[in-house]
């Protein structure tokens, strides 16, 4: 479904993504992880579009996406939910999810259709926000949210977008222990799709190990090992890349 060849981006003479070449395959889960400064949300950057690259290719099936801005990766069905989030603040947070049905369904405001196609996006918009528990705030303004519920007013759009590749960039980051449950939830069910691909980053080695079919290692930039989370664990490179870890990203 998704994968990498050679990717590469360096900043002035830092080589932040080395080379870094891998393939995620649907009805998978892959935990992307590594200490601070390993170049794991910047490998996330580089496949949803937020960075351009300096060497390598980003594949999405048989096309060459390498050279596509975000918005057309999403189009694609490349979905990715951001360390920090990324909403309308100023829109309620039924709006911001409304907005992203609105634009997976492609449809447009006319004064014919408005009145049916505003009640079917809400509809929609709705069931979205009843997986992540966010129906009791759905008229109230995003900015007015607490972090943890913006988190998932974020998982929320990503779903009603319905891509076929799943990207989590530390989704539980800012959230309290009682909320946490809620989004690994949510993503164990997307795996148990089949058909989704999922990428996760994340510094909690608990939730890691709970929902990983595999786990990639990045150190300084470059991938250092691949494999099922039992033995990535296990290997000294990861014991001892993690030494002094912090729980920021970088």
């Amino acid at each position: 479904m998704l994968r990498t060849e050679g990717l590469t981006i360096s900043f002035g003479g830092h080589v932040a993504v080395d080379a870094v070449s891998c393939e995620f395959q649907p009805g998978s889960l892959t935990s992307i992880v590594g200490p601070n400064g390993a170049g794991k949300t910047t490998y996330f950057n580089l496949i949803s579009g937020q960075l351009r690259a300096t060497a390598g290719r980003v594949l999405l099936g048989d096309e060459d996406i390498t050279g596509l801005p975000a918005p057309y990766r999403t189009r694609r069905g490349l979905g990715r939910a951001f360390q920090l989030t990324n909403l309308f603040p100023n829109l309620s947070v039924l709006e911001n999810v409304r907005l992203a049905v609105q634009a997976r369904m492609g449809k447009g405001m006319n004064l014919l259709s408005m009145a049916i196609s505003h009640r079917e996006l809400s509809d929609a918009a709705w069931s979205y926000l009843e997986r992540v528990a966010l129906t009791q705030m759905a008229q109230s303004p995003a900015a007015s949210l607490p972090h943890g519920d913006q988190r998932k007013l974020e998982v929320a759009i990503l779903l009603a977008l319905e891509p076929q590749i799943f990207m989590f960039d530390e989704p539980t980051a800012g959230m309290s222990v009682d909320e946490v449950p809620v989004i690994l939830d949510l993503i164990r069910s997307i795996k148990a799709q089949g058909d989704k691909t999922v990428l996760l980053v994340e510094h909690k080695m608990d939730v890691v190990r709970s929902l990983s079919d595999r786990i990639v290692v990045l150190h300084n930039g470059k991938l250092v090992a691949d494999g099922e989370p039992a033995e990535v664990i296990a290997s000294p490179i990861v014991q001892q890349a993690y030494l002094g870890m912090g729980s920021g990203d970088e």
